[in-house]
């Protein structure tokens, strides 16, 4: 038996579900039930009837999968996958903020960890960002822990007032808007297509800037037949799956997340085989940091 055939054949014996995200290896997309962004992700994971989420991304996402469902059973393929923009922010600064600014809202971004939701007012993702912090009542958005997506809604929601915060994400800010233009100069057709983790600098020069799920859907609808993809090179994987007529450029230093690449056929195995890396969180930090995630569900509804 194959690994792929063990995993089917687990998957179905201990009532599982696997959820992967677009940046995992191909051949773990390829054997997930649900593929998608954190936001997809977060929104399926409440609607699940399996009683085991197997979930092949990074350690907040397992967190936000838990907190969302209690009662299920979470694991992760690597326990050591994690993300580390999801540590770039603090409470103490959080707390400082909040004396500072009235009528302040505190904007977490989903790649974060429980421990920093616990202590904002709303989640949200890279796919709803703009709409939730336009739904807010407030004046004032601290928004942790990315800059950069923090400086990309801003340019979104002028009528707010935006405080930042320093934290970026390792994978997106390496790429180089040189480097960018460079791959344009080769292939001047193309369309740059980015996330909005990258760069100002790099996402003034985009034809489309928006979350991972935003950039497959812009591609697959667009007359365009070749882009320039800023963001990690999963993403390929459904790109060309949706798209096999369009060509894909990526910047000469490939964007790879070598965190979701930890991910893996045999470790997805293994957790079924063994129940192991299990993520647990402690009760009253569930319940706190279950406020904003279930604020941005709801808001984001509407």
């Amino acid at each position: 038996m194959t690994t792929v055939e063990e995993i089917q054949k687990l998957k179905k014996e201990k009532n599982a579900v696997i959820l992967a995200h677009y940046y995992v290896r191909p051949e773990v997309q390829e054997i997930a039930d649900y593929i998608g962004d954190s936001f997809y992700l977060s929104k399926v994971a409440t609607k699940l009837q399996e009683k085991t989420i197997v979930f092949c991304g990074v350690s907040f996402m397992g967190e936000s999968a838990k907190i969302l469902n209690p009662e299920k059973t979470v694991l992760m393929p690597d326990m050591t996958a994690d993300c580390p923009m999801a540590h770039m922010a603090d409470v103490e600064t959080i707390r400082k903020m909040r004396k500072e600014y009235d009528d302040l809202a505190v904007v977490c971004y989903i790649n974060s960890t429980a421990a920093l939701k616990e202590y904002s007012d709303v989640c949200v993702t890279s796919a709803n960002a703009v709409k939730i912090v336009k739904e807010l009542p407030n004046k004032n958005i601290f928004f942790i822990p990315d800059r950069n997506l923090a400086h990309f809604v801003a340019d979104h929601v002028p009528e707010k007032n935006f405080v930042y915060n320093n934290g970026f994400c390792p994978t997106h800010e390496r790429m180089e808007p040189e480097d960018v233009a460079e791959v344009k100069r080769r292939h001047p057709g193309a369309q740059i297509v980015a996330h909005g983790e990258c760069r100002a600098e790099l996402l003034a020069m985009a034809d489309y800037v928006g979350s991972t799920s935003g950039i497959i859907q812009y591609v697959t609808a667009s007359d365009c037949q070749e882009f320039i993809v800023c963001t990690e090179e999963g993403v390929g994987y459904k790109l060309k799956e949706q798209n096999p007529e369009k060509t894909f450029y990526y910047p000469d230093k490939l964007p790879v997340c070598p965190n979701m690449k930890k991910n893996t056929l045999e470790k997805v195995l293994h957790v079924l085989q063994t129940g192991k890396n299990e993520v647990h969180v402690d009760a009253k930090l569930r319940e706190n940091s279950k406020k904003p995630l279930e604020k941005m569900l709801e808001l984001a509804a509407k």
